[in-house]
């Protein structure tokens, strides 16, 4: 099965962001990924193997940010430029797909711009930070202002993945990040920072589309608690994978797809 993937640019506003496709299906698909060093687009054909088994149910769109960053934004103002590019591209009633800071954006474009979301599926985030999540970003951070790649790859490492993870693709994911730039460092920090600003949780009653919250208990980034808090205010499920699993449980655990995959197509 070719999965077809085609890279774009949406315009909105005065700004740009960059997406990319792929699948068929008649069912919008919309994924927001985590914080990351490197754009989501440098790994599209990747993204689209590993989700081949929705291309036939579904059009998938993958976002990037927003392009053209000014210091002060904000992770509120992040989610309404995707909720424009998702409206620029005639997306309503989609199957969302949030995972980290991905999840912090889903969560304001389902309360702020509720038409867009028809399903709402929470992986690895919180509604507010909580001091763990404090401490991890800061971290990160100053790795990157010092342009210390080596640190900056040990501890996102370190903190992402569960044991078993990290020892078998540690060494592969170091040398993915070799060639990261200055730039690449500093819209990271410009992200990382927006993340600061999240605080939907005295908001969340206001999303009414059916949502499921999912997490890990090893999670190193955010903590089990923010996934627990978050499903208990929204009055959701919630399914919570063992200690074994780590932040970026979605990329480790084997069935996590197929939760995806049954929660979507109830």
């Amino acid at each position: 099965m070719s999965l077809n993937v085609q890279r774009s640019t949406v315009k909105i506003n005065n700004n740009e962001m960059d997406y990319f496709t792929f699948g068929s299906g008649k069912i919008p698909f919309v994924m927001l990924p985590g914080l990351s060093v490197k754009s989501i687009l440098v790994s599209a054909e990747g993204v689209a193997s590993a989700y081949r088994a929705f291309a036939d149910d579904f059009t998938v769109y993958c976002f990037d940010r927003t392009k053209f960053l000014t210091k002060n934004y904000t992770i509120e103002m992040l989610s309404d430029d995707t909720a424009e590019a998702m409206r620029a591209l005639g997306i309503t009633n989609a199957c969302v797909f949030g995972a980290s800071m991905g999840g912090m954006m889903a969560q304001y474009i389902a309360i702020k711009h509720s038409e867009l979301v028809g399903r709402l599926f929470l992986a690895s985030t919180a509604s507010r930070l909580n001091p763990l999540a404090q401490e991890v970003m800061g971290t990160w951070i100053s790795y990157a202002e010092a342009g210390d790649i080596d640190s900056f790859c040990d501890y996102f490492i370190d903190v992402l993945y569960g044991r078993d993870f990290a020892a078998q693709f540690g060494e592969f994911i170091k040398l993915a990040h070799k060639d990261v730039t200055k730039e690449d460092f500093d819209r990271f920090v410009t992200l990382g920072t927006s993340c600061k600003s999240l605080n939907a949780y005295d908001r969340l009653d206001e999303i009414k589309c059916p949502t499921l919250v999912v997490g890990a208990e090893n999670d190193r980034v955010l903590g089990a608690e923010a996934s627990r808090e978050t499903a208990e205010k929204l009055g959701c499920p919630i399914y919570m994978y063992g200690a074994e699993y780590g932040h970026c449980v979605f990329d480790e655990a084997p069935d996590y797809k197929d939760r995806i995959m049954n929660f979507f197509l109830k």
